[in-house]
């Protein structure tokens, strides 16, 4: 090559072997997800051939996260998720320290460090945001009772990861074990603080969101719309998604994810939502598409050959114990059963990939 360009080139591999391989899943009467994943294994460094670039695979499928999330927001209103925080915040919490719990108790038969095992369990403890949109989606489910109670899960689960991650820092000392360290290194009113900063900061994101983005977005959106190009409609569609996803993680340490979504819950009160969601479609896919390829890249086969038992563990924590847990938190909230399966169902989409 005359030129050195690895974000050109882990675009181009990507989608490229991302279609070839999603059309013969397809054809083979499975997901295209299962052909995108594949890709990214092909592409990734645990096989022959050529590798894409990891940093930035990782970089661009955090962009087909905020696009999407911003799009669901759009779908979405504050009242929509007021309504379901009844059920949404106790039993998205229950699930987080069941999960939690049972990944360090497969940690310490592992041989693991406290610290490494409250990590792996926070890890499984999640839904991955892109798996779980993508499913709802697919099955039309955003705007009925049970996709509301889903994506409120959701956003509860992503509000707690923000305050876990912050609380991390200053507990690694004692998750290590090593508490004399930890004892001069923190202290219960440094954890406080901590805490209290960072609730402050999401508190004044929502704040903000909610009282200046209300009327602010919309009005750009109005103003964009009356000059009557389309080009500059879409530029600033996602100069707002993206945009107000940055800041708030760069500025309030939030999300991404969730910044972009309450990006788009805003923006759904605007009379040009519908077209705002349709303009940032395609761009939402194929970005989509490549957060399946970074996993793949992630993917080392022999694992499954390496460490089978550990392996079959992990997914029992997911697919038996979350399911069972989330069954029962919706089934003691006196919601259907048909309901509670389906959280039960999603609650165990890809659980790890979210920490990666």
């Amino acid at each position: 090559m005359l030129h050195h360009t690895p974000l050109i080139a882990t675009i181009v591999v990507g989608l490229v072997l991302a279609f070839v391989f999603g059309a013969i899943a397809h054809r083979l009467k499975l997901s295209p997800l299962v052909g995108y994943l594949l890709a990214g294994v092909a592409v990734g460094p645990y096989t022959p051939g050529f590798v894409a670039d990891q940093p930035l695979a990782a970089e661009l499928a955090e962009i087909g996260v905020i696009l999407l999330m911003f799009g669901v927001g759009m779908h979405f209103s504050l009242k929509d998720l007021l309504s379901v925080r009844a059920i949404a915040i106790p039993g998205a919490i229950a699930q987080i320290v069941l999960a939690t719990l049972l990944g360090l108790l497969l940690s310490w038969a592992l041989g693991w460090s406290l610290g490494a095992g409250m990590v792996f369990g926070l890890a499984l403890s999640v839904a991955s945001t892109v798996v779980l949109l993508r499913a709802l989606q697919e099955r039309h489910l955003i705007d009925t009772e049970r996709g509301r109670i889903a994506i409120g899960w959701l956003i509860v689960e992503d509000l707690a990861m923000v305050l876990a991650l912050v609380l991390l820092p200053a507990l690694a000392g004692l998750l290590d074990g090593s508490a004399g360290a930890a004892a001069e290194s923190f202290s219960a009113a440094d954890i406080a603080l901590a805490l209290l900063i960072t609730l402050g900061k999401v508190a004044a994101f929502l704040l903000l969101m909610l009282v200046v983005g209300r009327r602010v977005i919309p009005w750009i959106l109005h103003y964009v719309a009356h000059t009557g190009s389309r080009e500059l409609f879409r530029l600033a569609v996602l100069a707002i998604g993206l945009g107000i996803a940055y800041g708030a993680a760069q500025i309030f340490e939030v999300s991404f994810a969730l910044g972009a979504f309450f990006a788009g819950m805003v923006l759904s009160e605007s009379e040009l939502s519908h077209r705002a969601a349709e303009e940032s479609l395609p761009l939402r896919d194929a970005f989509a598409v490549l957060f399946f390829v970074s996993v793949g890249i992630l993917f080392d086969p022999l694992i499954l050959v390496q460490e089978p038992w550990p392996v079959m563990a992990v997914l029992a924590i997911i697919l038996i114990g979350k399911s069972v847990a989330a069954f029962a938190i919706v089934i003691a909230f006196r919601h259907p059963v048909g309901t509670a399966l389906m959280i039960a169902a999603f609650a165990t989409r890809l659980s790890p990939w979210r920490a990666m």
